[in-house]
């Protein structure tokens, strides 16, 4: 074989051995291209799945949040309905208040009447006493005044004029 055709194999083999290794190279190149594109694929499922948990945390926040508010509004319901019942509670007794007001005034009139009765009934019957006493004293003036005339008369009668 010729010179040119031995340096030409050997030339061949050089080129086959480092194409041969600049294909290993490029494999694994190409695995670790292969391998930081699985990795950027992994961290970017990862920061979506970090932002979804980032939003489901907001929401879930607004929900407590939402759930402490409701959960005030509830306890201020039953406080309203509380003071509610306490106002309806103490209209009745202002009411009833009024009517045991308008009873005592009654009562009180009533009373007055009462006195005013006794007492007129009282006076009625001293005027009763006062009439009958009148007319026994007229009854009696007119006995007295009889019984002068009538002794007059007979004195007039049973004396006889002595004449000396």
């Amino acid at each position: 074989m010729s010179h040119l055709w031995m340096t030409h194999i050997a030339h061949m083999n050089e080129s086959c051995h480092l194409s041969c290794h600049e294909s290993r190279h490029t494999a694994t190149h190409c695995n670790t291209l292969q391998h930081t594109a699985t990795h950027c694929n992994t961290l970017q499922h990862t920061a979506v799945h970090c932002n979804t948990l980032q939003h489901t945390t907001a929401y879930c926040n607004t929900l407590q949040q939402t759930a402490a508010c409701c959960s005030t509004l509830q306890h201020t319901a039953a406080q309203c309905n509380i003071l509610q019942h306490t106002v309806t509670h103490c209209n009745t007794l202002q009411n009833t208040a009024t009517y045991c007001n308008i009873l005592q005034h009654i009562a009180t009139h009533c009373s007055t009447l009462q006195h005013t009765a006794t007492h007129c009934s009282t006076q009625q019957h001293t005027a009763t006493h006062c009439n009958t006493l009148q007319h026994t004293a007229t009854h009696c003036s007119t006995l007295r005044h009889t019984a002068c005339h009538l002794s007059c008369k007979v004195s007039r009668h049973t004396h006889t004029p002595t004449h000396v």
